[in-house]
């Protein structure tokens, strides 16, 4: 199997720190040559490596990181696959599947107390020379199920934090929201819409939700040798969101200086007895304003991030569809690459049709400029073993980087298949190891 630590088409650094796991080789994305990259792996020694090269990528759900037997069995069968790069969900609903003492231990952990779901599969990843991510999900905080047992989650203990739905705003603008029918409608109103909205987002524009987003960041870069860090749900669920009374005045105080004397007096009138006046005669400040606060936290951690670990890849899963990103989920990632401040987006381009997925690929090819920024989200999940493979090859036709699968627990759960030549193991067989 290639060692993902080595094929990456980058600097590779070594860097002294106490981190968890083994020593740190990971990417940043200078180029040297026509069909090559240089390898920096200290100050005596260079290793060239081809741009051929492919990640060959799984993203891992949290529960499958529920206890060591788990998160063996995950590392070996991934590996054996012929799988070179595992994403990691380490905070999948404001939980952690890692030591913290940000946020309250995932439900789903079995292990025991000291039992840390991250180090070990860094520690297993890295010996069998695989890149390790950390899956970080952003806004998405909760399902829209009964809410956590602990009372140090922030849906509990702030749930001030929370984004709001237009569906609820009036109704939930005056209640506190500690009273205790706050955060049971979000979960109704979540729970009513299961295929528009995954369940409780934070609202994106509180400036305390992006310093707990930034110190999670954070915690996983200084403590864990990880390869890369991966943005998730860093969007809004819909344009319907966030009516929060918060964001409805953070808004107010942003777009007053963008307004004339007059239309400014004209809606500071009418607010006092609407206080929806400012969004509803300002839709296009109100969506710019929403798509500023996701591109904005974007922005501080990546540059938080190389500022600290520069060879720290940051990617983000992104909405395929460029114009439903951009228009309803207030998520530019084509201005995040063409800006820097991400290193590889990801498009989740979930679909059976052919065609479609391959304009996802194309489009977001296009955007970053160069292959290595790119890899491919496959939907595995709804997709036949054949057409899993088709899709890796037409990743290939449109030369991207690479592939990253959803999910490992369905390749190896409801998608598993004959169990003498189960999904996994094919696709490494005839998707990968025939290369």
């Amino acid at each position: 199997m290639i060692s993902a630590r080595r094929l990456w088409p980058a600097l590779f650094i070594v860097t002294a720190c106490k981190t968890i796991g083994s020593p740190l080789i990971t990417p940043t994305f200078p180029v040297v040559g026509e069909g090559q990259d240089r390898a920096d792996r200290g100050q005596d020694q260079e290793i060239i490596l081809s741009r051929a090269l492919e990640v060959r990528g799984l993203w891992v759900v949290r529960f499958s990181m529920t206890n060591e037997s788990r998160v063996r069995q995950m590392v070996l069968q991934a590996s054996e696959a012929g799988f070179n790069t595992l994403v990691l969900q380490v905070r999948g609903r404001a939980d952690a599947y890692y030591q913290s003492e940000l946020e309250p231990k995932g439900q789903a952990i079995d292990g025991p107390d000291d039992f840390d779901p991250l180090a070990l599969a860094i520690e297993e990843g890295h010996r069998r020379g695989m890149a390790v991510h950390a899956w970080v999900n952003t806004h998405l905080v909760w399902g829209p199920a009964a809410p956590p047992t602990s009372v140090d989650h922030l849906v509990n203990a702030n749930p001030e934090w929370l984004a709001v739905p237009r569906g609820l705003s009036e109704e939930l603008f005056s209640l506190d929201p500690r009273d205790p029918e706050f955060v049971p409608a979000l979960i109704q109103y979540a729970a009513n819409r299961p295929a528009t909205v995954e369940g409780i987002y934070t609202s994106p524009s509180h400036p305390e939700v992006r310093e707990r987003i930034l110190a999670v960041w954070l915690d996983l870069l200084d403590r864990y040798d990880l390869d890369g860090i991966h943005f998730d749900y860093i969007r809004f669920p819909s344009e319907e969101f966030d009516y929060s009374r918060g964001a409805l005045e953070r808004f107010q105080d942003w777009v007053r200086s963008r307004l004339g004397a007059a239309r400014l007096a004209e809606l500071e009138r009418t607010v006092g007895r609407d206080p929806f006046a400012f969004v509803n005669n300002l839709p296009s400040e109100w969506a710019e304003f929403r798509r500023i606060q996701i591109t904005s936290l974007v922005r501080d951690i990546y540059g938080e991030i190389k500022a600290r670990k520069p060879q720290v890849t940051v990617s983000a899963a992104v909405v395929a569809d460029s114009q439903v990103a951009y228009g309803t989920r207030f998520q530019d990632w084509h201005s995040w690459l063409s800006d820097g401040i991400i290193d590889i987006a990801v498009p989740m381009a979930y679909t059976q049709d052919r065609e479609r997925f391959q304009s996802f690929v194309r489009t977001a090819r296009a955007a970053a400029g160069s292959r290595e920024r790119v890899w491919a989200g496959v939907g595995s999940y709804m997709n036949t073993l054949e057409g899993t493979l088709e899709q890796i090859e037409l990743a290939r036709s449109e030369d991207v980087g690479g592939v990253v699968l959803f999910s490992y627990d369905w390749a190896t759960g409801e998608g598993r298949g004959d169990p003498d030549d189960p999904f996994l193991q094919r696709i490494g067989r005839e998707g990968f190891q025939s290369r």
